[in-house]
């Protein structure tokens, strides 16, 4: 298929008529002109770009105050001792509680998190001290190197769908993916979905993503950018804790080193009460909520920028605009109100990530009515856990880092044995 493209796939799945499938094909020849950056934000009330030092403190006090609530109220109702008879009903009640804890915590604690993340963005006030103040304090609470992931995340927003200078879920290459040039396996990641089978490699996909995606990225072992911050191939690892990491330049070195001290320190605190109070405890309070944090942030990330209908583009084809226009918005139901429409409302987002959450509902409604009509709007309706199967199943690679690509899947590609049989 011509630059990769994957045309005749995109109208196969959307004559199925139950699968969504964003509307935007560059390969077509009929394919409207993009709008600029200005006239997008033509379309939306000047009152939505207005930032409120004390509003966006109003939701940190109220995501933090349901945070003290929860913990209060399941203080009162769960132990941190383990049950005597771990084969009990107790011990299943104790788990079950326990797990429900975990999950609506992570689910509330990833409110001060997205809050943070607009602290970072220039968003949270006018005043980038504030800012850098509060996303500091909030981020290092959950062991986010503040000022690190604040510059990559800022180009992970100025290179969107960039396949060579992209930052965070830039897709892999055929060829990095373990293929061949005539599709075979000869590769770990490809030989792996050999072996597990479609189901399992998708649950995989899916426990790499949300189990340790986020702790791995921080660390430079998976979904870092290729290049360097002087433009350079990235060598080495490009973690986000060494001042000296190849993502950072020298400007910045000092701001990685405070966040790298600012983590330790939060480590050090949890370590103590580890030791003061047991490793259970501080497990089941902490480290429970912690993964489910990490698990929303990188679903939001990766489901917002992925899908087998959506563009991706090599540094021949790539625009700011392009890459922007490629972000998908996507329901998320209760978890909008916790989230503060994170998900909801990403096109909007990444078009002007300087404006606050609170107004990115009511420019989203006027970036709608605009883009909508010229096929340029991506809204998935579909719901999230669902889109999260068929993008663990569909979208594994692209078939190399040039032109127009699209994602692909592995389960498209024959199995070892069965070209053994041919031959």
């Amino acid at each position: 298929m011509g630059k990769g493209g994957r045309v005749d796939a995109q109208k196969a799945q959307e004559s199925k008529g139950d699968v969504w499938a964003s509307s935007y094909k560059p390969l077509d020849a009929k394919a409207p002109e993009l709008p600029t950056k200005g006239e997008i934000k033509a379309v939306i009330p000047k009152h939505c770009f207005n930032r409120s030092a004390v509003r966006s403190m109003m939701y940190v006090f109220r995501d933090l105050t349901m945070a003290t609530g929860f913990v209060y109220l399941t203080s009162q109702y769960l132990s941190t001792d383990l049950p005597e008879e771990l084969l009990s009903l107790d011990a299943l009640k104790w788990a079950s509680g326990w797990s429900f804890y975990a999950f609506w915590m992570g689910t509330i604690l990833t409110g001060p998190w997205v809050l943070a993340h607009e602290c970072g963005h220039g968003a949270f006030s006018d005043s980038q001290t504030f800012n850098d103040i509060i996303g500091f304090i909030l981020h290092q609470a959950l062991l986010v190197p503040y000022f690190a992931w604040q510059y990559t995340h800022a180009k992970h927003h100025r290179r969107t769908n960039h396949l060579t200078d992209g930052e965070s879920h830039v897709p892999a290459t055929a060829k990095e993916t373990g293929l061949g040039e005539n599709g075979e396996r000869e590769g770990l990641y490809a030989a792996i979905h050999e072996v597990l089978g479609d189901g399992l490699f998708a649950m995989f996909q899916v426990w790499t993503h949300l189990a340790i995606g986020w702790p791995l990225y921080l660390l430079g072992v998976a979904s870092t950018g290729r290049l360097a911050h002087d433009g350079t191939e990235l060598e080495g690892i490009a973690d986000h804790f060494r001042p000296g990491s190849p993502m950072f330049p020298p400007k910045v070195r000092g701001k990685i080193l405070l966040s790298t001290v600012g983590v330790v320190a939060t480590l050090g605190v949890i370590m103590h009460l580890s030791m003061t109070y047991g490793f259970l405890p501080v497990a089941l309070w902490y480290w429970g909520p912690y993964s489910f944090v990490n698990a929303w942030l990188v679903l939001y990330t990766w489901l917002q920028h992925t899908d087998p209908s959506v563009p991706q583009y090599g540094a021949d084809e790539w625009t700011w605009v392009k890459g922007a226009l490629s972000t998908i918005d996507r329901p998320y139901g209760i978890f909008d109100f916790f989230h503060h429409r994170i998900g909801s409302t990403h096109v909007a987002h990444h078009l002007f990530h300087e404006m606050p959450c609170y107004h990115a509902k009511e420019a989203t409604a006027h970036i709608k009515a605009f883009l909508e009509p010229k096929g340029l709007y991506n809204y998935d309706p579909t719901a999230w856990w669902v889109v999260m199967w068929r993008v663990s199943k569909t979208c594994h690679y692209v078939q190399d880092n040039t032109g127009i690509q699209y994602y692909k899947s592995l389960e498209d590609i024959p199995l070892t044995k069965d070209l053994k049989k041919k031959a």
